[in-house]
């Protein structure tokens, strides 16, 4: 199995900015992306940002040039989520996400994080 384990998360105030990290461990083959989705309350979980294994990456049109998704690149598990310009829109709760394979003859799979809560007040 594979674990995602997420920080970053807190109060900010609008304008400020925060940093999320996630960190994937386990029995992990192959990841084919990472990516980062929130939730906010009443609402469905929507796609934030996603970042492939070859490093090319995805915006929702709300957070493009603000947000900024990125990995280590000295470990391929571990993304993170520079947000800055943060908006009061933008409070939910961020979920990290993994599609990996966990073995060479398995099939692709989307792990949670447990979500990291964001605040922004006006």
């Amino acid at each position: 199995q594979v674990q995602l384990v997420e920080s970053g998360g807190g109060l900010v105030q609008a304008g400020g900015s925060l940093r999320l990290s996630c960190a994937a461990s386990g029995n992990i083959f192959s990841i084919n992306y990472m990516g980062w989705y929130r939730q906010a309350p009443g609402k469905q979980r929507e796609l934030v940002a996603t970042i492939t294994s070859a490093g090319s990456t995805n915006y929702a049109d709300s957070v493009k040039g603000r947000f900024t998704i990125s990995r280590d690149n000295a470990k391929n598990t571990t993304v993170y989520l520079q947000m800055n310009s943060l908006k009061p829109e933008d409070t939910a709760v961020y979920y990290c996400n993994c599609n990996a394979r966990i073995g060479v003859y398995s099939a692709n799979f989307n792990y949670w994080g447990q979500g990291t809560q964001v605040t922004v007040s006006s």
